[in-house]
């Protein structure tokens, strides 16, 4: 594996789903000061930040450096790099790494690059950093293909519905898991219908995760854990209250404080810019919405400036056995960071 690559292949030499980042945040900021960042450090929770320029204007990349758990084995197969994180999104911190490394920053910017701890937990990184910073433009480190931009990622609710009853004879009463099933019917019922004809980042979008019912004494049991991706305008609040809210003999709790959808300004100076990096390094450029979440979600609704996700690699390969990223698509990447940071005005022209 050549030097172009040591950036990337030392993030995924370091195993680190979330809750056990410390050894890969460390290279991070090892390498970061090696390769001509004016700061890299750790912040208190855990999030890798480096910074270059000193300027009273912020452009902030913010990825992240946690992965979900399954190591794989870190290898080169043709230009295929694989490894745990090679797109679920250590190739876009490394992109952000070695774009920003290998410019010059004008006088009155500052780059800071972070990579953010707990993404694929809670995202208490991205919560942390939100009153830290104060950019004017942001770009979120996630796989989109070198030649797309992201602009909208989904909302999420996590939700559990519970049915008790007391016990019949199953010949002539109905179960509390038939009368939870029934509510979970209706309820999909009315999402088909609210769904026909958008498309999918306009959709609601329910899933089981897990299902039990018991039966104890005098009383039967039924509890259904769901996750429902939200469009832009249902946000968690109305999700619970006036879709939950209308189910019969259900009762309604949260696992967590739920996330709304977000969507990017496709015409914003940021997404201009990047059109223009992404046709004068060869591509076609794209826009593409997402049905998952991320920190983008987190941190726009407070820095409410022009934003978008950019990283190398295919999501389809997100969490799975066969994570890789070709290399080829990770140079390119690294090419249009550079190229976007100077058609901002962040940073000097390209030699």
């Amino acid at each position: 594996m050549d030097n172009n690559n040591e950036t990337l292949v030392g993030l995924l030499s370091h195993y680190s789903p979330t809750g056990s980042v410390k050894n890969a945040a460390d290279f991070l900021v090892q390498k970061m000061e090696m390769i001509g960042f004016d700061k890299s450090t750790t912040d208190t929770i855990g999030n890798v930040i480096g910074i270059k320029g000193n300027g009273p204007n912020q452009i902030v990349l913010l990825g992240h450096i946690d992965t979900v758990s399954g190591e794989i084995p870190v290898h080169l197969e043709g230009d295929g790099l694989y490894g745990r994180g090679a797109v679920d999104a250590k190739g876009s911190l490394a992109a952000f790494t070695d774009a920003v490394a290998a410019i010059s920053i004008h006088s009155d910017w500052q780059v800071v690059v972070i990579g953010a701890m707990d993404e694929e937990g809670e995202s208490n990184g991205a919560r942390f950093i939100c009153d830290q910073y104060q950019p004017k433009f942001v770009i979120i480190g996630e796989p989109s293909q070198w030649n797309q931009i992201t602009l909208g990622y989904k909302g999420v609710q996590n939700s559990i519905l519970s049915v008790q009853k007391s016990k019949t004879h199953s010949a002539i009463g109905e179960s509390a898991c038939d009368t939870l099933l029934e509510n979970w019917q209706n309820l999909r019922m009315k999402v088909n219908q609210f769904n026909n004809g958008k498309n999918m980042f306009e959709q609601i979008l329910p899933s089981v995760m897990k299902m039990n019912g018991k039966s104890e004494d005098f009383l039967m049991n039924a509890q259904m854990e769901i996750q429902t991706r939200l469009p832009e305008e249902i946000t968690p609040k109305i999700w619970v209250e006036e879709w939950l809210g209308k189910f019969q003999d259900v009762q309604v709790s949260i696992c967590n404080e739920g996330i709304q959808a977000y969507k990017a300004d496709k015409h914003s100076p940021l997404a201009r810019a990047f059109l223009g990096a992404i046709r004068s390094t060869g591509g076609t450029p794209g826009f593409v919405n997402k049905s998952g979440t991320s920190d983008m979600n987190i941190v726009m609704p407070i820095w409410n400036c022009p934003v978008l996700a950019y990283g190398p690699g295919d999501s389809i390969l997100d969490h799975t056995p066969d994570e890789h990223i070709n290399i080829q698509e990770y140079r390119l990447a690294v090419k249009v960071l550079k190229t976007v940071l100077v058609r901002l005005g962040v940073a000097k022209e390209l030699d």
